[in-house]
């Protein structure tokens, strides 16, 4: 599947917190983990390992499992939590339009010998499988999100703009800010104070790496050819720079 084809998942995708216990059948396994295979890094030089496991390889303290999991494993180095978020939504949105519920998974852990067995960090979970609840919003309003006022300073890009501001983040904080015009997207990470930084700070460069694919996926659907750049010097108070979006018409 072409990153322009979750263009409309976007708009009814949500996360799904009960699943049908059985398993998904070999087939649909095996076509995930082509998809895995095939997920496309923000950072071409920094090593990954995502795969699947069980629920039985996952600590939780949540009664009712998910019958799978991604891993995702990743070497430290710079911009690696951003390419985490990055990489992993492609995940989300491609099993959602499979018809495969998701969730991100903040707290629970594999188990200590599923991280035993990586050579790179552990860093997060992506819970899967067939949905216990309806997969899809029925409408943009039921998603729980900032007014586009309160995430960028951009004018009349509406399409753009809203599309991603629905992406997921850690307890919906939506931790960015967009600044710029419709040629150049600036994408800012909310620094938190001290108190929130210990909660938060692992989560905030995934969730601007989530941000990220949106936008990718946005601009490739509205046909702006875009490319993702990193530049120097573009902090501004309050805000931390993490990418630019060059588009092209």
């Amino acid at each position: 599947m072409e990153v322009k084809d979750n263009y409309d998942i976007i708009f009814k995708r949500k996360s799904i917190r009960r699943y049908n216990p059985n398993p998904l059948d070999n087939e649909q396994l095996e076509k995930i983990e082509t998809m895995i295979k095939d997920l496309k890094p923000l950072y071409e030089d920094i090593e990954t390992e995502i795969r699947i496991i069980s629920s039985e390889d996952v600590k939780t303290r949540v009664m009712k499992k998910a019958p799978h999991y991604i891993a995702v494993f990743s070497e430290e180095k710079k911009g690696y939590l951003n390419n985490v978020g990055y990489m992993v939504q492609q995940m989300d949105l491609l099993l959602s339009a499979e018809g495969i519920g998701t969730c991100w998974q903040g707290i629970p852990t594999p188990k200590s010998d599923i991280i035993k067995s990586s050579n790179l960090k552990f860093i997060i979970l992506m819970a899967f499988g067939e949905p216990d609840e309806p997969l899809y919003r029925q409408d943009v309003s039921e998603f729980k999100r900032k007014p586009l006022e309160k995430i960028t300073d951009i004018e009349n890009y509406e399409e753009m703009l809203e599309a991603a501001r629905l992406a997921p983040s850690a307890t919906n904080s939506q931790p960015w800010f967009l600044s710029g015009s419709k040629d150049s997207i600036d994408v800012y990470s909310v620094k938190p104070n001290f108190l929130k930084a210990l909660v938060v700070k692992k989560y905030i460069p995934i969730d601007i790496g989530i941000l990220l694919y949106h936008l990718q996926v946005i601009a490739e659907h509205l046909g702006k050819n875009p490319k993702i750049v990193f530049k120097e010097g573009l902090d501004k108070k309050g805000y931390e720079y993490s990418a630019t979006l060059i588009l092209n018409p």
